[in-house]
Order: C-alpha cells, then sequence, then structure tokens
C-alpha cells in the first residue's frame, strides 16, 4: 500500500501509488444495503492489490426519482446501487467508518445529468471523489437537455469544493473517454475526456483524472493514451492529474479464460502508457452483475498482470502515429473556438456537429458520424458529419453497416478473445455459437443501471 497522501485526498494516494510504481486498480461495485456495502469496501480494502473504494449510486438516485429510492427500501426491495442521497447520512457515515481513509480512499460513481443532491450527499458524508462530466453523464443516459447538463454540472463542481472544508483536494474524473463504451473512434474519446478535464478546472477544481476505455486494438490504443497525456499536459497543466483507463466495456468475453485475458491485457496496457489507475472487469462481466469476491479475483489478476509488466522493463516503443493526437487536438480547438468558456462552447459545439458521438441517440447529438473496425482491427471513421476533420481522416466509400454489420463489429473484442478458446475446447459453449452476441444485455448493455 503507498504511503497515505498527507490531506488524504483520492488524487494524492494515486501519486503516491505511481511514484512508487503501482497500478490502483478500482471494482464496479454499489449495493443498497448498507452493511452489503460496508462488506464490499472492506473486500476491496483488504485484496492483494493497490485498491481504492468505490461507492456506486442506484440508478433510481441518478436520475433523480428520490421518491422512488424511498419506496423500494420502505419495501425492502433490493437496488442496482447504493442510494446515497436517500439512506441518512448518519448511516453512510458508519458504513464508511473504519474504512475509508487516508490509506483508502472512497470514490462516488453515479451516471447523472442532474448530480446536485449527489454531490450535496457525498461531500455532507466525508467523501471527496467522483466522477462524470457534462457530456459523458448526459448523452448516452437521459434526454436532459445538454445546455442543462452543462449548468448541472458546473453548479455541481460548486458543491463539490465544499470539501475542501474538512481539509482535502477533491477530485473529479471525466467519463467523456468511455462515451457509449465502444464503437466510437478514439480521437473523440481523447477529445471529450479533455475538454470535460478542461471544464472541471474552470470551475476550481484542481485534481482530476483524464479517462479512456480500453477499445479494440492494443496498439491503436496506446496511441490513444500517450495523446490524451500530451493533449492534458499542453491544456490543463496547473491541475494535480492522471490518467485512468477502464478495461473494455462492449460485449465482454463469454468464456473465464477470454474475460481474465482481456483485463490482464488493459493492466498491461495501463502500465505500457503510464496510466495510473484501472477500472477492472470480471470473468462475470457477459453473464450477471459480479459478487465481491469475483471483483475481488478481477483485482488481484489486473495486480499480477500490472507487476508483470512492470517487471519486464522493456524499452518503451511508441506506437505509430496514425493522426488520433492531430484529430483530437482539431476537435478540442474547434469547440475552444467558439468559446473559452466551455459552458458556452459545449452545447454550441453539439449544435453545430463539430462534436458528434457514434450511435448516440441524444437528441442533441448530430447523429451524422459512424465508426468501424478495419482490418486491422482498428477503430475507424467511417463518416464525420460536420465535426472539423476533414483533410485528416480518410473516408473510403464502404457500403453503408447494416444490423448485421454491427452486431459482428460489438461482438468483435469478445469473438477474438473467446474463439482461441473454445477453439481449444472439445464442446465449446452453445451460447457462443453462431455471431457470438449474447442472448441477453451484458452488464454494459445495461449501461443505466450498472455501468460504473
Amino acid at each position: 500500500m503507498p504511503t497515505a497522501p498527507a490531506d488524504g485526498s483520492f488524487g494524492g494516494f494515486v501519486e503516491a501509488a505511481r511514484r512508487e510504481g503501482r497500478l490502483v486498480v478500482q471494482p464496479r461495485m454499489g449495493m443498497s444495503s448498507p452493511s452489503a456495502m460496508r462488506s464490499g469496501l472492506l473486500a476491496t480494502r483488504d485484496a492483494r492489490a493497490c485498491t481504492v473504494g468505490t461507492l456506486t449510486v442506484d440508478s433510481y438516485t441518478r436520475v433523480g426519482a428520490l421518491q422512488a429510492a424511498r419506496q423500494a427500501l420502505a419495501d425492502g426491495v433490493g437496488l442496482n446501487g447504493y442510494p446515497l442521497v436517500t439512506h441518512p447520512r448518519t448511516t453512510t457515515r458508519a458504513v464508511l467508518d473504519g474504512v475509508e481513509g487516508p490509506r483508502f480512499p472512497v470514490q462516488v460513481r453515479h451516471g447523472s445529468a442532474c448530480p446536485q443532491d449527489i454531490m450535496r450527499a457525498l461531500v455532507a458524508a466525508g467523501l471527496h471523489a467522483t466522477e462524470g462530466g457534462p457530456v459523458s453523464y448526459c448523452l448516452p443516459y437521459s434526454r436532459t437537455p445538454l445546455r442543462e447538463a452543462v449548468t448541472n454540472w458546473a453548479h455541481a463542481c460548486d458543491l463539490l469544493l465544499h470539501a475542501r472544508d474538512g481539509g482535502v483536494e477533491p477530485h473529479l474524473e471525466t467519463f467523456g473517454g468511455c462515451m457509449m463504451g465502444q464503437l466510437c473512434p478514439p480521437s473523440l474519446l481523447v477529445a471529450l475526456s479533455v475538454l470535460e478535464g478542461l471544464f472541471f478546472a474552470q470551475h476550481g477544481v484542481r485534481s482530476v483524472s483524464l479517462s479512456y476505455a480500453q477499445q479494440t486494438h492494443p496498439q491503436q490504443d496506446e496511441e490513444a493514451l500517450r495523446a490524451l497525456d500530451r493533449l492534458a499536459r499542453t491544456l490543463i497543466p496547473d491541475v494535480e492529474r492522471h490518467l485512468v483507463l477502464y478495461a473494455y466495456m462492449g460485449v465482454f468475453p463469454r468464456t473465464p479464460e477470454g474475460a481474465r485475458g482481456l483485463l490482464e491485457d488493459a493492466a498491461r496496457l495501463a502500465v505500457r502508457t503510464g496510466a495510473a489507475r484501472l477500472i477492472v472487469k470480471t470473468t462475470a462481466e457477459a453473464h450477471r452483475i459480479p459478487t465481491v469476491e469475483e471483483n475481488v479475483q478481477a483485482l488481484e489478476a489486473a495486480d499480477r498482470a500490472a507487476a508483470d509488466e512492470a517487471a519486464t522493463a522493456r524499452p518503451a516503443t511508441p506506437a505509430p502515429d496514425t493522426g488520433i493526437h492531430a484529430e483530437a487536438s482539431a476537435l478540442v480547438g474547434a469547440v475552444l473556438d467558439l468559446s473559452p468558456d466551455l459552458t458556452v462552447a459545449l452545447p454550441r459545439a453539439f449544435q453545430r456537429g463539430y462534436l458528434d458521438v457514434p450511435y448516440c441517440l441524444h437528441p442533441d447529438n448530430a447523429q451524422r458520424s459512424r465508426g468501424s473496425i478495419d482490418a486491422e482491427g482498428r477503430l475507424r471513421w467511417a463518416a464525420i458529419g460536420s465535426m472539423p476533420l476533414g483533410g485528416l481522416v480518410e473516408i473510403t466509400d464502404a457500403p453503408r453497416m447494416t444490423s448485421g454489420d454491427l452486431l459482428r463489429s460489438l461482438a468483435h473484442v469478445e469473438q477474438r478473445y473467446d474463439r482461441p478458446v473454445l477453439d481449444r475446447s472439445p464442446t465449446p459453449p452453445a451460447v457462443i455459437a453462431g455471431s457470438g452476441i449474447p442472448p441477453h444485455p451484458t452488464k454494459d448493455g445495461e449501461r443505466l443501471a450498472s455501468h460504473s
């Protein structure tokens, strides 16, 4: 466990771990029962890994349906996360007492375009780290108008800063690098992560992390993470910051061996690129919400893979430059040209189509861009709409993607990790046969309920 930061801050803990050569690993975890939530945090803390805790908020709370959350608790109905706003402050403090602290900070994860009540509740409970963003927690998860979400998040930043009253520097993580989880070319993920980090900094947050989700091609992901770090150093130089990598957020391998291999590759990618924190996934992701034990196993597997990668000490070989930095720079520059104030610039950029998330159906998204996977497994732009990428992106005259093409693309990573396992098995599981698409939604197919 790294040396605890003097102020007990989340960002300080991660920075201390980085100085000591440790990758911080973190689960997605949230239970409505206070005793179960406390047990999950204790198990995370005691895992044989360098960990931080997660308190994931339930879906009712995320969308502001607080009466429904209260009724569920009154009726004894289990929720898919911890109802932070509904449980009394004393209850949450009892959950955290003796668990959360300088050596084990806890982050609140939610998914809300209207997070003010969540911010008030987490600060009142003595917490000081959370995540999200005005774009990334609006477009995929709600019908809230983007202008309203941007205003909400500006207010939410102000509320989070009250954590400083307790002598701790609050921390905010962008979710912009994880938009839609899949089939979004890396340059847009990088640009959105940087823009949300800059938005936080403009609203007084001095400790941020910038997210990126593992995609379909390891070398492309390396290039993207290095581009993200380079842009952040240039545009957000005066804040404490680190990169956080998410293990793949699309259709996950259904075999334990495939799922474990994908997670271990994420841990190795984080080490190679200097990401300081990894959000893990488990071998149960394709089937159901994982147990605490399965989360602990994933944390420990990721920690072992990270240590193994660090121990090899191979000379760093930069990934080939395929233009991700140039594309992301063009996107960020176009947004900032609209206004230096991102409260104004972000809604205007989406209105003009300068930012356009593939396959995102929110009314404020232009829906003219498309991503696809090429023969090498890299994510490419198939259509750029009005995004300022002309001259940087080569668009081929490929046939329009059909629903079958889309399903095959969504299964690309799952098949790449499961197929070798199935080819070695004398009796492949029937659920993997054919297209590889699971017969029911995966945890990431139920994004509102359980993405975090």
